[in-house]
This record gives C-alpha cells, sequence and structure tokens, in this order.
C-alpha cells in the first residue's frame, strides 16, 4: 500500500481514507518489495520470501544498503533484524530515519560488531539540523543474533523514544523551548546499511574485520509503518480535519514504561554523552541539564 501512495497522484483525502482503513482492518506489514529500493550493493541485498525478508550482506569488496520509498514526518515504525552472527568485529550495521540535505535531521540504531562470544554495541544517536553529538551506548539484554527481535522508534513532536522488543530504552524530549534544536519539520526516509567500520567499531579500531568470515548477513523482516505520517506531494497523510489525530502522535510514558526505562539505563546502558566530563570541559549540553 504504502509503494501505491507513494507513486500515485492520487487526492490526500484518498490518501487518508485508505491509510484509515489499513489500520482499521489490521493490515500493518510492509512488503520489502513493495516499501523499499535497494540503494547500494548490487546483489549483496536481497529480497526474499516473496518480500517477507531481506538480507544486506558484506564482503571485502562492498557492503549493501536499502531506503523507504517513502518519507514520514513522525511515525511509530518497527522493524525486526537479526544482526550478524559470529566474529562481526568491525562491521556496523544501521538503521536509521535520515531527511537530505546538509542541515539534515536523523534518528540512529547502530550496532556495532565485537568478537565471538563478546556483546554487540547498541549505539543510539539524534540529529537536527546537522548537529549530533548526542550519543548514548548500551549492552543488549539478549543475543541479537540468535533471533529477530523488534527494534522501534517513535517519533512525535514531543519526543523521540527508542524501543527494543517493546522496552523503551532512550527518550529524547522536545526541548526547543531552551534552545536544543529536534527534529520536526523534515520528512525523513528509512535506511539500513551493512559496512565495514573497522577504523572505530570495535575496541575504537583495535580490532579489525576478519574477512575470512565473510560474507557478514544481517537480516530485516516484519516492517511496521502503518503508524505514520507519510509526507506526499508536500502534505502530510495525518493533517485533516476529518479524522481525529492518531494517539501515537502525543504518546508519552507511562509509569510501568518509565520504570522499563531507567532498568535499562541503569542496568545496560555504558555511555551517556551527558555524563561524559572530559568530552564537554566548557559545560554538558543544555538538554543535560534537564534531564
Amino acid at each position: 500500500m504504502t509503494s501505491f501512495l507513494a507513486s500515485s497522484r492520487v487526492p490526500m483525502l484518498l490518501v487518508l481514507v485508505l491509510f484509515t482503513l489499513a489500520s482499521l482492518t489490521g493490515s500493518s506489514l510492509g512488503n520489502f518489495y513493495q516499501d523499499f529500493d535497494i540503494i547500494w550493493g548490487d546483489w549483496r541485498a536481497m529480497i526474499l520470501n516473496d518480500g517477507e525478508l531481506l538480507n544486506l550482506n558484506l564482503d571485502q569488496a562492498s557492503g549493501s544498503g536499502f531506503q523507504s520509498k517513502n518519507e514520514y514526518l513522525f511515525g511509530k515504525i518497527d522493524m525486526r533484524l537479526k544482526l550478524v552472527p559470529g566474529n562481526s568485529a568491525g562491521t556496523v550495521t544501521a538503521y536509521y530515519l535520515q531527511s537530505k540535505g546538509s542541515a539534515w535531521d536523523e534518528i540512529d540504531f547502530e550496532f556495532l560488531g565485537n568478537l565471538s562470544g563478546d556483546p554487540y554495541i547498541l549505539h543510539t544517536n539524534v540529529y537536527s539540523q546537522g548537529k549530533g553529538e548526542k550519543e548514548q551506548q548500551f549492552y543488549l539484554w539478549f543475543d541479537p543474533t540468535a533471533d529477530f527481535h523488534t527494534y522501534s522508534i517513535l517519533w512525535n513532536p514531543q519526543r523521540i523514544i527508542f524501543y527494543v522488543d517493546g522496552s523503551p530504552i532512550r527518550e529524547f524530549k522536545n526541548m526547543e523551548s531552551i534552545g536544543v534544536p529536534f527534529p520536526r519539520y523534515q520528512p525523513m526516509r528509512i535506511y539500513s546499511t551493512l559496512w565495514n567500520a573497522d577504523d572505530w567499531a570495535t575496541r575504537g579500531g583495535l580490532v579489525k574485520t576478519d574477512w575470512s568470515q565473510a560474507p557478514f548477513t544481517a537480516s530485516y523482516t516484519s516492517f511496521n509503518a502503518s503508524n505514520a505520517c507519510v509526507w506526499i506531494n508536500g502534505e502530510s497523510s495525518c493533517d485533516t480535519n476529518n479524522f481525529s489525530p492518531p494517539a501515537w502522535l502525543s504518546e508519552d510514558l507511562d509509569s510501568t514504561n518509565l520504570d522499563k526505562l531507567q532498568w535499562v539505563q541503569t542496568n545496560n546502558m555504558i555511555y551517556n554523552y551527558c555524563t561524559d566530563a572530559k568530552r564537554f570541559p566548557q559545560g554538558f549540553p543544555l538538554e543535560c541539564n534537564m534531564s
């Protein structure tokens, strides 16, 4: 459905009706043929199982990647990933939202590979107007290579929340009122890439990619952007006076999810830019003082 909406010049009212019907009938999981384009890596990016599975591969010659056909301005977006197994040191699997231009916005999941038996590092970041430096990193509480797990981004005008298997791991609030830029004006596409970053990804670049283990493979399934506002012809599929705004557009963390967030940040966070005094000798970024 999303491919049809992106490519057809249909009236915005019809777009809204179709999205509403999809949500009411439970049609949610996407199809990689319909929803994404391969942008890098040629045969190393493969869509399988009638569009239900996508594999990215990395070898010594090249990595690979894909992007969504649609752009989104706010949404609740899910993807299930199974990461590179075994010795994945030096590899990075990136799954993110990004806008165009030199003053781009971006919301990042990056999975930094490691030696066999050592945990992956989940790296998160938020960019607004081309400026990031808002990193938080986590160890996952499961083996992300053994099975598929759900990685979700909730992005609304008030906040960005990163979720893993339905548990929040990070919240970045809109603090424009104190001068902190927030990504809420630029539509973004969904991207994912698998690439070699052994100059920095594993132990600061000390551990290099073992190319005898190639090809490295990351797998994707169960894409869901049914709770997202598609940006088409300068308009949002959520802009209308005829329908009530979706609940996620003003969603917040309830007490149960706040407890889950606190647990993950206490037990699994390994880096927080807001506590790195050496990095910010002139004082922490403004948003750190509000945390």
